[in-house]
């Protein structure tokens, strides 16, 4: 079956048929021009849905609602807000939340045991529950309101995050999209990551779990900011079955195409997030290949995308490339000094364990550039996994010791 992937230009969370969204500033967050804090995501139809949620063991009280709700594997609708966490805030937060959910099911005419919440902001704070009250019944669902919840999410996001495509698949098709924030407080395992998917494609829901967690661990789970993994991280996904396929379940030969939808989706949303993390001024990419197992080739590129010295390192454009073979070397990945092959970009700096002469000025070039790409080759196997994340700039430093003041 031949399979094609085609970005939507403008494609968002509700490219796909039969989502609706909309967002409004309800004031949870300081006003500021255009600014936005509220949103709703709502389908015309029942979805199956499933979801992915942080490995904090402290969880917020959205997610917690959240776990509960869709283990019926079905939801229709979603509320979500940024300026507040709503994490840390024990019996009274995890009311606030059902309210949040009452509030938008009446606001969109559904059950409220059918709407999900998501909250994202700062910990410890109850959420102002005045404001959301006020602010949900502002909010007007339109088709192109996508653009809008892609706004409403962003924390210290200086850029929405959005993706659709279309996939076709033999002679049928179906579309899939999304949208994300993220920005600091970034590592495997989610992050302080919100994403929300949706597809009009009609997808059985034990394969919807397994290709979130695939498409999860092909891309939000290579992403690092900064280490840290925060308690509201939550990644999402409704298929509410508009594009009149059959349901593509495991077995069906469609399921390969929707893999590679979402994968698409997910890795572009991905690379969006670590170029913008918080004080960033260049996206990092780290391409380790010939290891012994997938699972050895992610842990790789993990240790040394996330590596603060390799971080600062491009941040100054220093190819100081000791500090990458370090990382590696402590990443608990299988490696073989006398096999190990380095590139930055098309520069080959070390070829079977030796150092090469090469032109500092080209490297520091390539390292100067809005993207630095990083390849290792370890010799070992023929596994391989890319990472991404960003440079270690002052800015960091500044926005994180005044998140709150």
């Amino acid at each position: 079956m031949a399979i094609k992937v085609d970005f939507i230009a403008s494609g968002t969370v509700t490219s796909p048929q039969g989502f609706h969204a909309g967002a409004t500033y309800a004031g949870i967050k300081e006003r500021a021009d255009d600014v936005l804090d509220l949103g709703i995501l709502f389908s015309e139809a029942p979805c199956v849905a499933a979801a992915l949620f942080t490995t904090n063991r402290i969880k917020a009280a959205p997610l917690v609602l959240c776990q509960q709700r869709l283990a019926t594997g079905r939801a229709w609708a979603l509320v979500a807000n940024s300026g507040c966490a709503n994490a840390f805030t024990g019996g009274e937060g995890l009311a606030d939340a059902a309210e949040m959910a009452d509030l938008a099911a009446k606001n969109i005419g559904v059950s409220p045991e059918n709407v999900l919440v998501a909250s994202t902001g700062v910990i410890g704070q109850p959420l102002p529950m005045e404001l959301i009250r006020a602010g949900i019944g502002q909010i007007a669902l339109t088709r192109d309101g996508g653009h809008e919840l892609a706004r409403a999410i962003m924390t210290t996001d200086t850029l929405a995050k959005e993706a659709a495509v279309v996939v076709t698949a033999g002679e049928g098709g179906f579309i899939i999209g999304g949208v994300a924030k993220g920005s600091g407080m970034i590592h495997p395992e989610l992050a302080t990551l919100l994403c929300f998917l949706t597809t009009d494609a009609a997808v059985d829901i034990d394969l919807l779990k397994l290709a979130l967690r695939r498409a999860a661990d092909v891309s939000f789970n290579m992403v690092s900011i900064d280490g840290d993994t925060s308690p509201n991280d939550m990644v999402l996904v409704m298929a509410n079955g508009r594009a009149g396929n059959k349901v593509i379940s495991a077995d069906s030969q469609e399921a390969n195409a929707f893999q590679q939808g979402l994968d698409q989706v997910c890795i572009y949303l991905a690379k969006a997030v670590a170029g913008d993390g918080e004080g960033a001024s260049k996206l990092i990419e780290v391409t380790v290949s010939g290891a012994i197992s997938v699972a050895e080739a992610r842990l790789a590129a993990r240790t040394v995308v996330s590596s603060p010295l390799v971080k600062a390192a491009v941040h100054g454009s220093d190819p100081n490339w000791g500090r990458i073979i370090a990382a590696v070397g402590r990443s608990g990945a299988e490696v073989v000094e006398s096999k190990l092959d380095l590139y930055l970009g098309d520069i080959c700096l070390v070829r079977g364990g030796k150092s090469l002469p090469f032109s500092k000025p080209s490297a520091v070039e390539l390292l100067s550039r809005g993207e630095v790409p990083i390849g290792l080759q370890l010799n070992l196997g023929t596994a391989e996994a890319t990472a991404w994340g960003c440079d270690l700039s002052e800015e960091y430093v500044t926005i994180n010791s005044q998140y709150t003041t």
